[in-house]
C-alpha cells in the first residue's frame, strides 16, 4: 500500500498561507526532490487552483529562475492529479481527474494502486485526511518568522499524537519535521 505525505510550508506561528511568507531556495529545493519522489497529487480545489495553470504555465515557458524551472518540470512529471472538489467544473491536463465521491474511499483506493508515494498539501483536504486517518506521514518546512495571522495548520483537530522521524536544518534557518502517526 502506498503512503500518502502530508507537505507544507508553515511559519513558527503555524499559518500556512502561501502570501504571508515565500519559501528560500534550500526549501524550495527540497520540496522539488519531494515532488520528483511522488507520482500522485492529491489536493482541493483551492490548492489545485493555485498550482495549475502557474506551475504548468512556468514549465511551458521557463523563468530566469533555476529552482523553480526545476520545480515546474518536477510538478509537470506527476503520473495522476486527483482534485477533491464538488464545486469544479472541470480540471486542466490530461492526467487531472475530479473525485466527487467519498473521501475516505477515494483516498483508499489511490493507495491501492501501484506507484510511488501520494504526495498532499493545502489546509482544507489534509485536515480532513488526517482526521480520517489516512496520512501517513508530515512534512513540516517551518520556516523562521513569526506572521501573526491567517490560516493555520490543522485548525480544528483536537489531538493527533505523532512521532519524529527525521529532520533537517537548512542554511536559511528553516527546518523540516518529519513526522508519523503514533
Amino acid at each position: 500500500m502506498r503512503n500518502l505525505i502530508y507537505a507544507i510550508n508553515v511559519s513558527l506561528d503555524g499559518v500556512c498561507e502561501h502570501t504571508k511568507f515565500m519559501p528560500n531556495e534550500d526549501t524550495f529545493e527540497y520540496s522539488t526532490d519531494l515532488v520528483r519522489g511522488a507520482d500522485t497529487f492529491v489536493y482541493g480545489r483551492k490548492t489545485y487552483e493555485l498550482m495549475v495553470p502557474y506551475w504548468p504555465d512556468i514549465a511551458k515557458n521557463p523563468t530566469e529562475d533555476k529552482i523553480e524551472n526545476d520545480f515546474a518540470q518536477a510538478f509537470i512529471s506527476v503520473n495522476k492529479m486527483v482534485v477533491i472538489s464538488r464545486s469544479l467544473d472541470s480540471a486542466e491536463g490530461k492526467n487531472t481527474e475530479i473525485a466527487r465521491g467519498d473521501l475516505r474511499d477515494t483516498i483508499l483506493k489511490l493507495k491501492q494502486e501501484e506507484g510511488k508515494y501520494i504526495l498532499t498539501g493545502g489546509i482544507d483536504i489534509p485536515t480532513q485526511l488526517s482526521e480520517l486517518g489516512l496520512i501517513d506521514e508530515y512534512q513540516f518546512v517551518v520556516h523562521p518568522i513569526v506572521v501573526g495571522e491567517g490560516r493555520r495548520l490543522l485548525e480544528g483537530i483536537s489531538t493527533l499524537p505523532l512521532k519524529l522521524v527525521g529532520s533537517n536544518i537548512f542554511k536559511s534557518g528553516s527546518v523540516v519535521l518529519r513526522y508519523v502517526k503514533k
